[in-house]
């Protein structure tokens, strides 16, 4: 296994993410997840994602018993995340810290990231220095590589990329259907790390599974290309871009671990054959949206919308969850379209200015309804 382009610690360009792991009732299976762990590590692979809220603390905890227990520590690179619920002031975090290193039996993390960062919470960030205090626990060699997990506009990455180039790279959602989506902005995001030197870490390439089990049209696409399983094409599609250096999935069963090593174990990237196939996939997923807004933003240009409600991004939101009816769109309604200065769906006051300005002649009122019905 090659080592990776960008860290050479890391073993080749896929990691285990362990927020999904496979479960025996309310605990972790360790006896599988030592199968499993075998099983990537024996393949080449070596990078573990965790963090304290993953299965309510008890990856972490599995990680020791399952990884770092069995293993010599220059066998696994292991990354783990500061996450909001767990401090309220700098005090807390050094502590915290600590004990993250003890529940995960090691004494320093290879990657160690601040985890999900939007516009909103990076404020709490910022009052309580925590870049500052993890970068202080690098220097004392607690941490090796220092980033961010995002999941906000491209426009806010890049203002925390200038705020903060000390970061060594950046975890970002990109996977094909989100790629263009106005919610996500898979695309830009990406373009920002790329415009600001920084590696991209992968989650959620198979979009928590809905890349999996396809519409009937759509499956059939990838089906009669005979190279591989859908989940396959996702992460390999994840994989293509240069500025990619590794690709994260959460596997809870030794088949969903074997399916993705043989994909990424000696990786290639899409041809133009597969990636015009995707496209087709994604023109699948466009023709099941109910709302056929073109996100022209003519809507929210100028102030129109008295509230602030960004109206193209929550059809665009609504139209994701009708597709995939996962649980990541509602948070990113509920975290990324909506702030102090961004009204939710339901704060429309019926002014009708939107559906003045509409060239698709939306009844753009009623489908906030809608919206609200499906998010609030």
């Amino acid at each position: 296994m090659k080592n990776n382009k960008f860290f050479p610690e890391i073993y080749g360009n896929f990691g285990f993410g362990c927020m999904r792991l496979p479960m025996k009732g309310d605990k972790v299976d360790y006896e599988l997840f030592c199968r499993m762990t075998d099983e990537f590590i024996g393949a080449g692979f070596n990078y573990f994602d965790t963090a304290h809220g993953y299965i309510g603390g008890k990856s972490e905890l599995a990680i020791r018993d399952c990884v770092a227990k069995r293993y010599p520590r220059e066998k696994f690179v292991l990354a783990n995340k500061l996450s909001e619920p767990y401090f309220s002031k700098q005090e807390d975090i050094r502590p915290f810290i600590e004990q993250q290193l003890s529940w995960c039996g090691v004494d320093y993390f290879d990657f160690y990231l601040m985890h999900a960062q939007d516009k909103k919470n990076y404020v709490k960030y910022k009052r309580c220095k925590a870049y500052e205090t993890a970068y202080s626990l690098k220097k004392e060699g607690l941490i090796r590589h220092f980033g961010i997990s995002f999941h906000d506009k491209a426009d806010v990455l890049d203002m925390l990329l200038t705020e903060h180039p000390e970061l060594e790279f950046v975890q970002i959602q990109f996977n094909y259907a989100d790629y263009e989506d106005a919610s996500v902005e898979s695309r830009k995001v990406y373009e920002v790390c790329e415009k600001h030197g920084k590696p991209a870490v992968v989650m959620e390439p198979v979009k928590g599974g809905s890349l999996v089990n396809l519409p009937p049209a759509a499956d059939k696409i990838l089906r009669s290309l005979n190279g591989g399983s859908n989940a396959s094409y996702a992460l390999r599609f994840a994989a293509s871009f240069p500025g990619i250096s590794l690709v994260l999935s959460g596997m809870s069963d030794m088949a969903q671990m074997q399916d993705n090593l043989r994909a990424m174990k000696n990786f290639k990237p899409l041809n133009e054959t597969k990636m015009t196939a995707v496209e087709a996939v994604c023109a699948v997923f466009k023709e099941l949206n109910i709302i056929p807004c073109t996100a022209c933003r003519y809507c929210i240009e100028e102030n129109i919308c008295p509230r602030g409600i960004r109206i193209p991004d929550m059809f665009s939101s609504l139209n994701a969850y009708e597709a995939f009816h996962n649980w990541n769109t509602k948070y990113y309604y509920s975290s990324v379209l909506t702030d102090e200065s961004h009204g939710k769906a339901s704060d429309c006051i019926k002014c009708g200015k939107c559906e003045k300005v509409c060239p698709q002649h939306l009844e753009i009122r009623q489908l906030l309804e809608a919206v609200a019905k499906t998010f609030e």
